[in-house]
């Protein structure tokens, strides 16, 4: 078949994702436990999307997340000292991508989108769900940083499906 015929395809997944057998067996692992994904954002402004984390309750509650060591998101954390995470919904994959970076942000993350200016950095504009972080402890977690944080505020919106990730592709909540 002619590749430039209509309804044909050149390649049928990721010409740069590594074959499974590639790759790390404890990354595999990960991959098949879903995970919430999450915006972490910072005075700067900086952001990052963040699906390994956890949140405990807790007087006061904390939020633990391990993130990239070398992003701009955690040199503006380490100086700041505070930072936002906002639950993403279904609606918001292309915005999770961007700060994944997974997809061209010309201008910078945050030229696209309404934003709201916190103290602890900006929030997308509508956002349901957020909660304003201090930082408190880092250190090198495996391959990433292990960063802890106190919870200073909590903003409660209407519950939404959450954006899920799930073995590298996005899933949505079965209702």
């Amino acid at each position: 078949m002619n590749p430039f015929q209509p309804g044909a395809e050149i390649h049928t997944g990721d010409p740069f994702a590594p074959v499974a057998s590639e790759k790390s067996p404890i990354r595999r692992l990960r991959g098949r436990f879903g995970a919430a994904v999450s915006l972490w954002t910072t005075p700067g402004p900086a952001g990052l999307t963040v699906s390994s984390m956890l949140v405990a309750d807790g007087d006061p509650g904390r939020v633990l997340g391990l993130i990239d060591e070398e992003s701009d998101f955690w040199d503006a954390v380490a100086e700041e000292g505070r930072f936002a995470v906002t639950a993403l919904t279904d609606a918001d994959q292309q915005l999770a991508d961007r700060f994944a970076g997974l997809m061209p942000a010309p201008g910078g993350l945050f030229v696209t989108g309404a934003w709201t200016e916190t103290e602890f950095g900006p929030v997308p504009a509508g956002a349901a769900t957020w909660a304003g972080c201090t930082l408190d402890a880092h250190r090198p977690y495996g391959w990433a940083l292990l960063i802890e944080a106190t919870i200073a505020t909590v903003h409660l919106g209407e519950p939404a499906p959450p954006l899920l990730h799930h073995r590298g592709r996005y899933h949505r909540l079965a209702h």
